[in-house]
């Protein structure tokens, strides 16, 4: 097999123009920390995302440590995560002062398993992060009900999960606020770190912004202590030239996974990515399962197809957390998946003949 390859230049040569216009035009204002551009991107979120406010930080992980300091999530509190995930899902929580508590994951969908979230609120319990993983998002609505039922705040990470949807609503839109990620890999990417809190709470947005900046409102009024978490101009400019595209975007990432869904059938080997039920996947990744998934990653690494493994360790099996005397049988589903799971290539601009080249390749290793 050759591989596919694919100039794409002339096709992105428009936004590539729009993105270079934009970065001029911050170099061209000295607009690098805070101004405009910052503010547009705000807005336009918003109206984008069908949300209150934005406040704009300087990356995801801020995002999440703001939220529980804003909340009053600190010493002697809980804060409960999925085992499934990336370590900011956790360790924000341990910045605060408070105990991190690990739920496992769902064997099919590999989100939290909202079964077994209750067992593991205790009278310390202050708030849940429930974390929409590779664009899908969990079973909020069950776990926004727990969350109500007992008073606890819910906290949606959707660092992977832009404008994806449970019952045609939003991710972040069901929970007290939404932490976002716009990390360059990111379904909307900046072209380095950056981050937001989307909250319909008058307060706690307030709260948030003044926190992130310094503890301040206006320069040298500063009301609390805060920290030094802003968007710069030129991510914000960036990501407003690039919020337009989105849609269309995530409408070729829904294509490409219906195109591997058809091209990996029925190979007993690998387990494909299943949707859950009344929800709108926009395929951050591409996740399939097999036991052979070293052999496999490098096979086919030597065809020139570049794999991922998002996450070749469960959280609470982490050095970090060996604090927690967990074992691995106490995790047992995210435990698997830490061997098994295998990200495919997944981008908007990819092409049918590269994944079928991808699909071949799949099928000539295990045949």
């Amino acid at each position: 097999m050759k591989i596919p390859f694919v100039d794409l230049k002339a096709q992105y040569q428009s936004i590539k123009e729009e993105i270079d216009g934009a970065i001029a035009s911050v170099i061209d204002r000295t607009a690098f920390v805070g101004g405009s551009f910052v503010s547009d991107f705000e807005k336009n979120f918003a109206a984008a995302y069908g949300i209150k406010h934005v406040i704009s930080c300087g990356n995801g992980t801020d995002s999440l440590y703001i939220l529980m300091k804003m909340m009053g999530i600190g010493p002697g509190n809980e804060v409960i995560t999925v085992a499934n995930s990336w370590i900011s899902s956790s360790e924000t929580i341990t910045q605060t002062g408070a105990r991190p508590v690990f739920v496992d994951a769902h064997p099919e969908y590999y989100s939290m398993d909202e079964t077994k979230l209750e067992v593991k609120i205790t009278p310390n319990t202050k708030a849940v992060i429930a974390v929409h993983l590779q664009g899908q998002m969990c079973n909020i609505e069950i776990i926004k009900k727990i969350c109500d039922k007992n008073a606890l705040y819910l906290i949606e990470d959707c660092a992977q999960s832009h404008f994806s949807e449970y019952k045609a609503k939003r991710a972040g839109l069901f929970g007290h606020a939404g932490s976002f990620s716009f990390y360059p890999g990111k379904n909307l990417g900046a072209y380095g770190d950056a981050g937001c809190i989307i909250t319909n709470d008058d307060v706690l947005a307030e709260n948030c912004r003044m926190y992130a900046r310094h503890g301040a409102l206006k320069k040298h009024q500063h009301i609390m202590e805060g920290i030094n978490s802003r968007l710069d101009g030129l991510q914000a400019a960036i990501l407003n030239a690039k919020l337009p595209h989105l849609a269309e975007w995530t409408e070729k990432r829904i294509q490409h996974a219906a195109n591997y869904n058809i091209r990996l059938a029925n190979i007993p080997e690998i387990t494909l990515p299943k949707q859950r039920p009344g929800t709108k996947h926009t395929w951050h990744l591409y996740v399939i399962r097999c036991a052979n998934r070293q052999k496999l990653a490098e096979y086919l690494s030597e065809k020139g197809i570049e794999t991922s493994v998002h996450y070749p360790t469960a959280l609470p099996n982490l050095p970090a957390y060996k604090y927690l005397g967990h074992k691995p049988a106490d995790f047992p589903v995210a435990t698997e998946l830490q061997d098994q799971i295998l990200s495919l290539p997944m981008y908007s601009e990819m092409t049918e003949e590269m994944i079928v080249y991808i699909a071949d390749a799949i099928r000539t290793f295990f045949a």
